[in-house]
């Protein structure tokens, strides 16, 4: 009932555990969205020059930017609807529902026929990815032991690149004129990524509800038979667990549902500063990645003629650079800390970045060391981005989790992420390479910006529960 208190060590016994073969099955289930997310956006991005096509959509670069830019817009909105949704009801009911959205987008994006259409599909597909963000970061957050949480969230953001490489290599071959027409590869690119997600659907079927959502809706009796039943799996592949009698006791009062009064009271009042972070770290990273990659193809095909079919062979080392950063990089967000990594890969990308882009104004790259220097940049950036939702997910209190994602996400990406792809398209068009190097510059203003600010601000969650870093709402302690 609303108002009872209750003790419960639930969220200890979570934290106690050791990896197991639950957890992977967390990590691939949950994981392998963002791969192909990354699949599809990267589909995305190398068809842009089979869409400008005169046997195609024929749209120009403004149009591309566009497209981006309603994916995102789309994005946006689907987070903060979702993320509300997913702190009302369940984390598990929304995974399933944002998958689905996201899958029929994809799918239907195959048969655009116009401008208009192409627009339509890329929002709703955007929709179902931002509802993705939040529903998976929490629950990835609420099921992952504490000591490994922030390595966790990384590689498994970073799966995103292992998607991207994968559309790389079958965008090379897909949209190869002499393999399909040119008006046909791109649809069949969309095609390949929506029915790979079906896949999805029933790994998911066998992951439980978060325990930690269950016990702050009074559905304690739930949530103990989950984390026994987690248990009795981790037993039963000889893994051993440290002693109850060295659980912290968690005190909670029920309530069904947070008011959203209460929401925005507690992210932008009681924690004020952790929400300046967030923000900084959201926005920076939003204009940083999207104006960049989202533009990747047509920086390649306007400045250095390379032909839109053979685009791919380009993003392969770019994914590869973006993969390997989080699985090199992510341990020490939880041996090194939070603050020191953040704010080191925040500056060193910003800082690449500037040299990067001092060179092609210059004009002294090629397509080649273009891409290796984006390669190094984006090792950097791939951590700093993933460690952005590591960030808002963990420093937040539990019952507003999914919905504090959200906020940032869109406040972060309306602010840095819708408007950079139709930014840069327009840079691009104008063929001054001057003008393109003032976005870079920019960006890598923001990244700096936002290196200093955690710094400063930021939380060290390594290794701490996240009743510890933040007190759930529904905290009793009298």
């Amino acid at each position: 009932m609303r108002g009872d208190r209750i003790t419960t060590d639930l969220p200890g016994r979570l934290d106690r555990l050791p990896w197991s073969r639950f957890h992977a099955l967390v990590v691939v289930s949950l994981g392998i969205t963002w791969l192909l997310d990354g699949l599809e956006v990267t589909l995305a991005g190398a068809v842009a020059g089979s869409l400008k096509s005169a046997a195609s959509l024929h749209f120009d670069n403004a149009d591309i930017g566009i497209v981006s830019s309603a994916y995102l817009a789309g994005a946006v909105l689907g987070a903060l609807l979702f993320g509300w949704l997913t702190d009302r009801i369940g984390r598990r009911k929304l995974f399933f529902a944002t998958l689905l959205l996201y899958v029929g987008a994809t799918l239907a994006t195959a048969f655009s026929w116009n401008l208009a259409s192409f627009v339509l599909f890329r929002f709703l597909t955007g929709a179902g990815i931002g509802g993705e963000y939040t529903a998976v970061n929490s629950t990835i957050q609420e099921l992952t032991p504490a000591r490994v949480r922030g390595w966790t969230d990384l590689v498994i953001n970073g799966s995103f690149w292992l998607g991207a490489g994968v559309g790389a290599a079958g965008s090379i071959v897909l949209l190869d004129p002499a393999v399909l027409s040119v008006d046909t590869g791109w649809r069949v690119c969309f095609l390949i990524g929506g029915v790979l997600g079906l896949g999805i659907l029933f790994l998911r079927r066998h992951l439980p509800e978060s325990p930690r959502w269950l016990i702050t809706h009074g559905r304690v009796d739930e949530a103990r038979e989950i984390v026994e039943s987690i248990e009795a799996r981790v037993r039963g592949e000889g893994l051993a667990m440290a002693d109850d009698a060295a659980l912290p006791q968690l005190h909670l009062r029920m309530r069904d549902h947070t008011p959203l009064r209460e929401v925005w009271h507690t992210i932008f009042t009681v924690h004020r500063q952790r929400a300046v972070v967030g923000l900084a770290l959201m926005a920076a990273q939003a204009f940083f990645y999207n104006a960049i990659f989202f533009t990747y193809a047509l920086v390649l095909t306007d400045f250095y003629r390379v032909p839109s079919a053979h685009v791919g062979w380009y993003l392969l080392p770019f994914a590869l650079g973006n993969f390997l950063g989080p699985v090199c990089l992510g341990r020490l967000f939880d041996v090194v800390g939070r603050r020191p990594m953040i704010a080191s890969t925040y500056a060193a990308s910003g800082i690449l970045l500037t040299l990067s882009g001092y060179l092609f104004y210059i004009g002294v790259l090629d397509a080649r060391t273009q891409t290796i220097a984006w390669m190094v940049i984006f090792f950097f950036a791939s951590s700093a981005a993933s460690a952005a939702y590591l960030t808002v997910s963990e420093t937040f209190p539990l019952e507003i989790r999914a919905l504090a994602i959200a906020a940032f996400y869109a406040i972060g990406t309306g602010l840095g992420g819708v408007a950079g792809p139709a930014l840069f398209g327009w840079l691009i068009d104008s063929h001054r390479r001057g003008n393109v190097y003032a976005g870079y510059l920019f960006g890598s203003l923001l990244m700096v910006a936002a290196a200093a600010i955690h710094w400063r601000w930021g939380i060290a969650a390594e290794g701490r529960s996240l009743e510890s870093v933040a007190a759930p709402l529904s905290s009793s302690d009298d």
